[in-house]
């Protein structure tokens, strides 16, 4: 969310950031509903004062025994409170219309976001690791993985398209990335585990950005219930509404969590595999800190994703994505793919983004400046994957393919398998 002050101050600016994304100017408009906006609840206020007035002058009208008086003056009341009742419907329109205008807004890019159009403009930063050389040609996943324990068939005839049944070895791996994960992010880079729930409120989605603009994305219950997308949405809505003391940033938490996403907005992109699921499982790291802290913190949340990957050995490079292809909340992103050798191709396995105060302005997030005790600053927040599980066992199943279809267990997961080495069809 946008704070209308600064729209006010800067307006030239703000269309200025918004043409980098692409997007037609907006402040004239959004200033014409609040400047509306302003002027009712300055005539609303002026009533307010007036009608407190009335009614002392009532009281000392018929303590003067001066009745007409009295009587105009309650006639005066009776008016200004009818005449309150349409301002303050006038008020509520007039905020209900700049609310839903400024929501649909995304945010601004920072000023060192490359500008573009698409993920053809986005700017290679590094990479890492060198892409195996292979005495035979790799398969992708999809044709090594059903021998494995990948079972399309039943996760699609129990569910429909986009599930997949793991079983054996193979269900093993995946939940042993998942806590190898959570253990590096907790024991080396300082987060704090959490167990949230993966069903939340309106409020929840849409004070982290996921409402309205993605709605058609998510799963709705018939309890008027969100499926967590990510638990981005669980781990930052935490401190939704609360005034943090300063002494208490930053907040780092980290979960496993199954996450959900329809992704209407999708359709025909990685429908064969394991890649793009509607059911999946993520480590999902956030970040609530002090603004001039928030890029610095990017950094670091971007190198503990890193990790992960150099761990388990596996080739990457590290984008920053133009202000054409970030996300709707995002100020800054910076992406990490992994190469598939079967594919013959880089694909997303991370994704870290800083919003700046963006869902801090939506969920009304702010903290305390010490030493200044009616001083309060919105946070920042930040969140990336660390990493999305299904995509890591996809990248370690091409990249430590064999011959005869079996595929080796990266020797950081070794400790989690119960010693289990090989997975063999």
């Amino acid at each position: 969310m946008h704070d209308i002050r600064l729209i006010r101050h800067e307006p030239a600016a703000f269309d200025a950031a918004l043409a980098r994304r692409g997007l037609a100017p907006v402040a004239e408009s959004l200033l014409a509903i609040d400047s509306d906006l302003r002027r009712v609840q300055t005539e609303l206020q002026q009533a307010q004062a007036r009608r407190n007035a009335a009614s002392k002058d009532i009281g000392a009208a018929m303590a003067q025994k001066d009745m007409a008086r009295a009587d105009a003056l309650k006639a005066e009341v009776a008016a200004m409170k009818d005449r309150m009742g349409a301002l303050e419907a006038e008020e509520t329109r007039h905020a209900a219309a700049l609310k839903a205008a400024l929501e649909i807004i995304p945010n601004l890019p920072a000023p060192d976001v490359p500008d573009g159009a698409d993920e053809a403009d986005n700017v290679e930063i590094s990479r890492w690791g060198t892409p195996r050389t292979f005495a035979f040609t790799p398969r992708e996943h999809a044709d090594i993985a059903p021998a494995l324990g990948m079972d399309f068939d039943t996760g699609a005839r129990l569910s429909g398209a986009r599930f997949t049944f793991l079983r054996g070895d193979l269900a093993r791996l995946h939940r042993a990335l998942g806590q190898f994960m959570l253990d590096v992010q907790t024991r080396e880079h300082g987060y704090t585990e959490c167990n949230p729930p993966v069903l939340v409120k309106d409020e929840a989605m849409y004070g982290t950005d996921k409402l309205p603009k993605f709605a058609g994305d998510s799963f709705h219950t018939s309890d008027e219930r969100w499926l967590i997308p990510t638990s981005e949405v669980s781990l930052t809505a935490s401190v939704m509404g609360e005034l943090l003391d300063e002494a208490a940033l930053p907040i780092r938490l980290t979960a496993l969590t199954l996450c959900f996403r329809s992704e209407a907005g999708a359709a025909g992109r990685d429908t064969r595999g394991f890649i793009r699921q509607h059911q999946f499982e993520k480590c999902e790291l956030v970040s609530i800190v002090k603004p001039e802290e928030s890029e610095a913190e990017h950094q670091r949340m971007t190198r503990a994703a890193e990790t992960i990957l150099e761990r388990l050995d596996l080739p990457y490079r590290k984008l920053l994505l133009c202000t054409g292809d970030m996300g709707f909340g995002a100020r800054k992103t910076y992406d990490l793919e992994v190469w598939l050798p079967g594919q013959g191709a880089w694909r997303e396995i991370s994704s870290c983004s800083n919003t700046g105060d963006f869902q801090a302005l939506r969920m009304g997030t702010r903290y305390r400046v010490a030493g200044e005790q009616k001083r309060t600053e919105a946070v920042h927040t930040l969140n990336g994957s660390g990493l999305a599980v299904g995509r890591t066992l996809v990248a370690i199943i091409e990249n430590y393919q064999q011959a005869d279809g079996s595929v080796t267990v990266p020797d950081a997961l070794l400790p989690y398998m119960g010693g289990v080495t090989v997975l063999t069809p």
